[in-house]
């Protein structure tokens, strides 16, 4: 599988951008950039779009657009993004890994039925039959979540990666190929996945992937310096964040809060609820908890990151990832 040295040279890009990053003066804020990804829907957008953040946060807010979770790690190491949401644990994993000092600060949203991969459907292969896919061509967006999904199945079924033809290609793209028959198998999220399925068909279902340890969620990050000089802002954006999941978690907002969320999403209502369907969004108080930012988190990157480097896509792991979740500020927030 030829896919290292591009993979390799964009981690490297990332680990001396991150050198570099742009110290903030404490206090001195006047706008934030805050990464997100679009056809995402979550429960923060009805906030985004009210003008929560910026009311409680006195501050202007800058909401770019991300297509990849690497792109993400790449923004924050040059200073142009202070805050991302919803970022891939395996892309985080990739970028600490090569040295880039950010954090996880929340534990943004699980959804193992929400990244898959997806063989065509002419094809006629499915999990008794995996091991069809040697020689095949697979679309895989580089240092994802897809991408650990991609791995670890790949893995379960005893296909040995070299045997195919990887290529790096966003979700969306990663979707059109596989419409078109240019490509034998896409891994994605969100939108793209469900028009993957248009065109395929999955290996294995949420449930089964769990079963076999594949977790899939997101998180919340930052470079490690805006979450040192910039503690009290981060927090009151994490409580917002949280009360917005509160909101969306208690049921009784939801009518309200659905044609707010996809019409930011860029996506229709129907297609909106059937994909946050699938998405658990945790409490402030069951993210610091044990399963997750309690120790979870971080013994589930260390497994990530073995993976990745067992691929030969990373060239080393940390010994620990225990120094890149940062829980103040989430426990300050939780008292806001």
């Amino acid at each position: 599988m030829k896919i290292k040295h591009a993979f390799v040279s964009a981690v490297s890009a990332i680990a001396i951008m991150s050198g570099a990053q742009t110290a903030t003066a404490a206090g001195h804020l006047e706008e934030v950039t805050v990464a997100y990804f679009l056809e995402w829907p979550m429960p923060f957008q009805f906030a985004k779009v009210n003008g929560t953040y910026e009311e409680e946060m006195g501050v202007k807010i800058n909401w770019v657009a991300f297509d990849t979770g690497t792109a993400m790690s790449a923004a924050m190491a040059s200073g142009d993004v202070q805050i991302s949401v919803s970022q891939g644990v395996p892309p985080f994993v990739v970028a600490a890994s090569a040295g880039q000092d950010i954090q996880i600060v929340d534990v943004a949203v699980s959804y193992s039925d929400n990244d898959n991969c997806v063989v065509r459907t002419d094809l006629e292969i499915d999990k008794d039959s995996a091991g069809e896919l040697a020689g095949k061509k697979a679309a895989v967006p580089l240092g994802t979540a897809a991408h650990y999904g991609f791995l670890s199945q790949m893995n379960h079924f005893g296909v040995d990666v070299s045997s195919l033809e990887v290529v790096d290609m966003a979700p969306a793209e990663g979707a059109a190929a596989l419409a078109q028959g240019s490509i034998d198998m896409a891994c994605g999220w969100g939108g793209a996945l469900r028009r993957m399925k248009e065109s395929g068909n999955v290996l294995l279902t949420g449930a089964e992937k769990e079963e076999l340890g594949i977790l899939v969620f997101d998180v919340t990050s930052a470079p490690a310096n805006f979450v040192a000089e910039e503690g009290e802002l981060l927090s009151k954006f994490l409580a917002v964040t949280g009360k917005a999941n509160d909101m969306w978690n208690e049921g009784g907002m939801q009518d309200e809060m659905l044609p707010v969320i996809a019409k930011d999403a860029g996506m229709d209502v129907e297609s909106t609820a059937a994909t946050m369907e699938t998405f658990v969004f945790p409490s402030i108080g069951d993210q610091l908890g044990e399963k997750w930012l309690g120790g979870g988190a971080q013994s589930f990157m260390k497994g990530v990151a073995d993976i990745f480097v067992n691929a030969n896509s990373i060239d080393a792991a940390l010994d620990s990832y225990a120094g890149t979740v940062n829980t103040g500020p989430l426990q300050a927030a939780g008292g806001m």
